[in-house]
């Protein structure tokens, strides 16, 4: 394919045209000319956007999609192309199918499904053998899979041991371990963050104690194995501080947020609405600001989407009872750029692919195009004409976003608005 984008800002520091007014000429999937007045030629495809800027390709670290085994919430497919609308040319795909990804060929179905696609793939294998805490998943085999980390979406690695052994295993071909931060001895049967909200709604609660004491514990034995952690989605005040702590002392860890935790809080709870039904759950305002600070400080490394498609069975129902999870990507960029300036915001989504994948390139002549266009402009709410997933059990309908994905160019194809 042959194409020109024109006149885009572009954002990437590790980029000669950082923040420079710039077309971008692209043959056969690489960059071969950058310039500030280029023409497009006969045989070019011109890409064209109002007030567009151009970064490199987003990266979600936390997806959920649903096939295999749930392909009623959300097959691959289509949730490749939820991923490229939203702006992300690589998504890390959870292991919560039905089989959960536990071996080296659950790790290549996803990859091959993937295959051609403008939208890549990046496996997350189990941590344990059905994510079910006992056991060690193969992990060495799921690596030279193409399995990029090991981990059990939303379960906690109850046995300190087991977490001890993982990431010392782990090191012989230098993994990375995900450790969702959950103690669920203190969560018992709560479903709601523990405080004001849930004490006057009469929901039982979760209380943030629950997230950093098992963050407390998790760097504690990174702290004495070494190895790469990775603890996703964190919610509490507490947890920033600890990490904090954590990178002072220079251990290997990163965190991320989800972009639902970081825009609401849980007083969007009041309606009994299961859509704001998450795990990690909403938290208070005081927790939702230290989120934002860390994110602006760097200590929490990337923002996810968290999307977790649900059909309507599992949502429409007694709040008790629903399942966790919203479908958030198609909002990420518009909820992120009303808490941050657009530069952070590039940072943030593009944070990911470092540390789960592979180093990125920077935008330049001779570099592969794996490209975002966007624009921060303009101002939005959210409607269910946004809604891009298969299932629709959005937490951010109605809500007030700014700016706008246009597409992706990535592995020499275009998906545009």
């Amino acid at each position: 394919m042959k194409a020109l984008i024109k006149s885009a800002k572009l954002l990437d520091e590790s980029s000669p045209y950082h923040n420079k007014i710039v077309s971008i000429r692209i043959k056969n999937g690489l960059i071969t000319e950058i310039g500030a007045n280029l023409i497009a030629k006969d045989d070019e495809k011109e890409i064209s956007y109002e007030n567009l800027s151009v970064s490199q390709g987003w990266f979600d670290s936390s997806v959920s999609i649903g096939e295999p085994g749930y392909e009623e919430r959300e097959t691959i497919k289509n949730g490749l192309q939820v991923a490229a609308y939203s702006g992300f040319t690589g998504i890390a795909v959870n292991a919560n199918s039905n089989p959960v990804i536990d071996t080296n060929s659950g790790i290549n179905y996803l990859i091959s499904k993937s295959y051609n696609h403008a939208v890549e793939i990046f496996p997350i294998g189990a941590l344990t053998r059905g994510s079910d805490g006992v056991d060690l998943a193969e992990l060495y085999d799921m690596s030279q899979a193409g399995a990029v980390a090991f981990g059990d979406y939303q379960k906690s690695i109850a046995n300190p041991n087991l977490l001890k052994l993982a990431l010392q295993y782990a090191q012989g071909f230098d993994g990375l371990v995900i450790s969702f931060p959950i103690e669920n001895d203190l969560v018992g049967k709560g479903i709601a963050n523990e405080g004001i909200v849930s004490t006057n709604l009469g929901l039982k609660g979760i209380p943030a104690l629950a997230e950093s004491l098992q963050i407390a514990r998790d760097l504690h034995i990174l702290e004495y194995t070494g190895g790469k952690l990775h603890i996703p989605t964190i919610s509490s005040a507490e947890s920033v501080a600890l990490i904090a702590r954590a990178k002072e002392k220079g251990l290997n860890v990163t965190c991320s947020v989800s972009i639902s935790n970081l825009y609401f809080t849980d007083n969007m709870l009041f309606e009994f609405d299961t859509h704001f039904k998450m795990l990690p759950p909403l938290r208070s305002e005081t927790d939702r600001q230290a989120l934002i600070q860390g994110v602006k400080d760097g200590v929490i490394d990337m923002v996810c989407s968290d999307h977790n498609p649900q059909d309507i069975e599992r949502k429409k129902i007694e709040f008790d009872y629903a399942a966790y999870g919203t479908i958030a990507q198609e909002a990420t960029l518009g909820a992120l750029l009303t808490l941050v300036s657009e530069s952070k915001a590039v940072k943030l989504l593009t944070a990911g692919r470092k540390r789960f994948a592979q180093k990125p390139e920077p935008i330049k002549e001779g570099s592969v195009a794996n490209l975002t266009l966007f624009t921060s402009k303009g101002n939005k709410v959210f409607t269910a004409t946004d809604i891009k997933s298969k299932s629709k059990n959005a937490a951010f309908l109605g809500a007030k976003l700014k700016g706008s994905v246009y597409g992706i160019y990535s592995n020499d194809q275009f998906i545009g608005l």
